[in-house]
């Protein structure tokens, strides 16, 4: 679904107004079959700018002078990084589009820190649009103040869109569990801060389940990526013999110091109780990623 308000400047909240001063050329790579590549295409257009179509987006950005890009979390790490050892010429960017999966704090200040004031991070579905979006100047580790109608039911983000689905084809099923009295169920966590900003903590689904007690998984990647040397981190339930699941936590270093499984199992343990904590921490250089260019737990789990 695309949102209403996409092709209507009038109705554009605050970030996308914002947003759409920055869209002078939007590079394209991948598929427009993308509800976010296309949505943020349209946008453009409406805003009038152009969009740059490129078939490698590595060095894009450069090549095409594009002041626009979505990009995903594991990408923008890659670029973070490139940025830090080799810089390459940036300096026609001024919108970086975060799409796919949530950022968390360290990440999001770093990009800012490196990248300057050009991150935007998006949070919306495909059964609802947009909504929300952080702009260069909100917190870092927030996903903005969502102009949409948000209700938070047990931890579980419920939300009202312009552009909602209000059902899925053939599947009554998966419908009545989704879409509830004209709200959607997004199966996301997450709160709201004293200042209205919205932070995502997690999915639903994204548990590990420790001796018939269910855990979110979410949480606990958060606690574990305040460590000092913890860049990423990607939590999985792994099959244990004395507690039917537990947790393995797989960490992209910062630097070239691994923390200890003693030091992040008591950081755990300490906020969020010892069924929580890591029982196995594993060193990657990067998430192994799907298709969608989304961080692919599936394959940290094999």
């Amino acid at each position: 679904m695309t949102n209403a308000w996409t092709a209507q400047p009038d109705a554009w909240p605050p970030a996308i107004r914002e947003l759409a001063t920055r869209l002078d050329r939007y590079l394209v790579f991948g598929s427009l079959s993308s509800q976010v590549m296309f949505e943020y295409a349209i946008l453009t257009l409406t805003a009038g700018g152009t969009v740059v179509v490129a078939d490698n987006p590595v060095d894009a950005i450069t090549r095409h002078k594009a002041t626009a890009r979505v990009i995903t979390v594991p990408g923008l790490a890659k670029l973070v990084a490139g940025q830090r050892h080799s810089p390459a010429d940036l300096s026609t960017l001024r919108a970086l589009l975060v799409s796919g999966s949530p950022l968390t704090t360290e990440r999001h200040r770093e990009a800012l820190e490196v990248l300057g004031p050009v991150l935007f991070h998006g949070y919306g579905q495909s059964e609802t649009g947009m909504i929300s979006m952080a702009t260069p100047s909100d917190p870092p580790g927030t996903v903005g103040k969502p102009p949409v109608d948000v209700e938070i039911r047990d931890g579980e983000l419920f939300v009202r869109t312009p552009g909602q689905a209000s059902s899925y084809w053939a599947n009554p099923e998966e419908s009545a569990e989704v879409f509830v009295d004209g709200w959607v169920r997004t199966r996301d966590l997450g709160h709201f801060d004293a200042d209205g900003y919205l932070h995502l903590t997690g999915r639903v689904r994204d548990v590990v389940i420790v001796n018939a007690n269910l855990h979110y998984i979410g949480p606990i990647e958060h606690v574990i990526a305040e460590h000092p040397d913890v860049a990423e981190v990607y939590v999985v339930a792994v099959p244990d013999d004395d507690t039917g699941e537990a947790v393995h936590a797989f960490v992209v270093p910062k630097g070239d110091r691994v923390p200890e499984l003693t030091e992040l199992r008591q950081l755990v343990t300490e906020r969020l109780g010892a069924a929580c904590a890591p029982v196995r921490v594993t060193a990657i250089a990067e998430p192994p990623v799907a298709p969608s260019g989304k961080p692919d737990k599936r394959l940290l789990t094999a």
